[in-house]
């Protein structure tokens, strides 16, 4: 009896999984691929902050002076380095008219620093509407500018982009950039379905004017992390948010390069995901929920015997429509899954998943870094 219930939960979890995956990967890879246009374009402010990370800037704004755009300035944040950053940044504000340097000397009490100095920055950019990425991100394209600005046609507000990390031969960095696909293909699978509920600021754009109206980040100033997924979360909707897809609208990040420091900027990631609003953290929680089910009771019954053909067809068919999905997603934002690996990485997903995202839960301080 107890296993039969088992397997009609497990079922249950099997077609639930399968209506996400089907409503995500139908919604994203019937989006247009976005490309580059000429025409009127709006004045950009491209934003990126920076604490320590002179040689990552120098190669940024290497990629950053070279951007096919008509009207653009680069806004800088020096957030407290003590590594030269504040040394080149005076050399090159002077060589360069595009660049602003915005110096963060002191973080004031109860202040999130990430948060802090990007809304100086976005308080100093001169432009109605800014483009975020981080210092250790490279724009895919020299259209990268042009691509993401086209998300901001009929008066569109936030536009989300996506950002993988730059590929290596090692099995933690396939395992980032699965996470970060997984990751990609919900945020933005939402968006496509009308329901956006986060982006990544190594890839987002927004309005300076919506920041400002909805009083920046002070609702979540206390808060490790979410200056951007928090951010979106509480002003993004259906009829003011766009998405744009493409190998010219990707950024490349550079990948942690240890478990350990990967699980501590997953922890601070997953922790600000209590702070959705109430219906994202239901559908997320549901998705998460029958996708833990699934593995583990499919697990089970397979080792016991119970309902074998219905269950190991049925992990089967999961793992054949997972590998689908995520190929021609990956191929729709720009880059490449290793899909001959997905199942396994899926099965790790699930593993870092349980672990990372009880101690997100559960933890009351959590550390930047």
């Amino acid at each position: 009896m107890l296993l039969n219930v088992i397997f009609y939960i497990f079922c249950i979890c099997f077609a639930i999984q399968s209506l996400y995956l089907l409503c995500w990967g139908i919604s994203i890879t019937s989006r247009k691929i976005a490309e580059s246009v000429a025409g009127e374009l709006p004045p950009i402010s491209v934003i990126a902050c920076a604490r320590n990370e002179l040689e990552n800037l120098k190669i940024l704004l290497s990629h950053l002076n070279s951007q096919v755009y008509p009207t653009y300035e680069i806004v800088v944040v020096n957030d407290r380095s003590d590594d030269g950053t504040w040394d080149y940044l005076r050399i090159e504000e002077t060589q360069n008219e595009k660049l602003k340097v915005v110096t963060v000397e002191h973080l004031p009490d109860s202040f999130n620093g990430k948060k802090y100095a990007l809304s100086l920055g976005i308080k100093a950019a001169k432009h109605e509407h800014l483009l975020l990425t981080d210092a250790d991100c490279l724009p895919n394209s020299d259209h990268w500018i042009a691509t993401m600005a086209r998300g901001f046609y009929k008066e569109k507000e936030v536009v989300l982009g996506f950002s993988q990390y730059q590929e290596e031969k090692s099995f933690l960095n396939r395992f980032l950039r699965y996470e970060t696909l997984h990751t990609g293909m919900q945020y933005l699978g939402m968006e496509a379905l009308g329901m956006p509920y986060m982006g990544v600021g190594r890839n987002l754009a927004y309005r300076k004017s919506l920041f400002m109206n909805n009083k920046g980040f002070m609702k979540h100033m206390k808060i490790t992390g979410g200056d951007d997924d928090l951010f979106i979360n509480a002003v993004a909707h259906n009829r003011n948010t766009e998405s744009v897809l493409g190998p010219t609208a990707l950024t490349l990040s550079v990948p942690k390069s240890t478990w350990k420091a990967f699980f501590r900027q997953k922890i601070r990631h997953l922790s600000v995901g209590k702070h959705y609003r109430r219906k994202d953290k239901i559908i997320l929680g549901i998705f998460s929920l029958t996708k833990v089910l699934f593995w583990i009771l499919g697990m089970v019954l397979a080792l016991l015997g119970t309902q074998l053909y219905l269950t190991l067809g049925s992990l089967v068919v999961y793992m054949v429509l997972l590998q689908g999905i995520c190929v021609v997603v990956a191929k729709k934002f720009g880059i490449r899954a290793d899909g001959y690996i997905i199942p396994i990485l899926d099965i790790v997903y699930i593993l870092y998943f349980v672990g990372i995202g009880a101690i997100a839960l559960f933890s009351k301080r959590i550390r930047w870094s």
